[in-house]
């Protein structure tokens, strides 16, 4: 803008329209420039509660984890066991009933799941000691992945026991989600579930088990 002519006008006035003039020159803030400290203000909060929903859901156990050390331990006999028909590693059909008569530990694992890995060596001791009095462990994989995953590892994978190295002595089968359902639904991995002869539910175990505990319950029902 055109400095504002002063020629042939008091001081005072001059002044005035010089400020004036100076003023209207003096360039005015952009509406983009007002918006962005704005934006920057939405996304910092935006971030913020994505954030909080994701740390929120990684707290929670989800259904498919392996679950905490601390076990948790619940004795029902009045449920029988649930009509359940599964593939062994061979392919061949497994059901439940075609073990009544015996003392059954059902236990629900992962060939990812660290205390399920913990927990086999004590599983293997329970089979060699109990199984020829009528026991025996039946261990549900439930791997995403299936007999891919789970036959290599049962057949290779050594653990320490008493004994000395062993693989997994007891029988295996391929697992899914119904078959936790049928069994109440799990919160984790391992979770076992002690059957006695005639098919009833008399404890369940979610986490590692106990030796002296379960050895205990397996005897109660010999």
């Amino acid at each position: 803008m055109t400095p504002v002519e002063t020629k042939d006008v008091s001081p005072e006035l001059a002044s005035a329209l010089d400020t004036n003039a100076a003023s209207a020159s003096a360039p005015r803030p952009s509406s983009g420039g007002l918006l962005k400290p704005a934006i920057i203000v939405i996304a910092i909060l935006a971030v913020i509660v994505v954030a909080a929903h994701y740390a929120d859901k990684a707290t929670r156990l989800p259904k498919t984890t392996a679950a905490s050390l601390t076990k948790t331990d619940s004795k029902d006999e009045s449920k029988p066991e649930p009509e359940l028909t599964l593939k062994d590693l061979d392919g061949k059909d497994v059901t439940l009933a075609s073990l009544k008569g015996k003392v059954v530990l059902v236990n629900f694992w992962a060939t990812w799941c660290e205390p399920c890995k913990i927990e086999i060596p004590e599983l293997i001791e329970l089979q060699q000691e109990y199984g020829p009095k009528g026991f025996t462990v039946l261990g549900i994989a439930m791997d995403d992945e299936g007999r891919s995953a789970v036959a290599p590892f049962v057949q290779k994978e050594q653990f320490d026991t008493d004994a000395g190295k062993s693989t997994m002595n007891y029988p295996i089968v391929i697992g899914n989600d119904a078959a936790g359902d049928k069994f109440g639904g799990l919160l984790g991995y391992p979770t076992s579930v002690l059957l006695s002869r005639d098919g009833k539910q008399v404890k369940r175990i979610t986490g590692l088990i106990t030796r002296d505990d379960i050895v205990k319950s397996i005897q109660a029902q010999l």
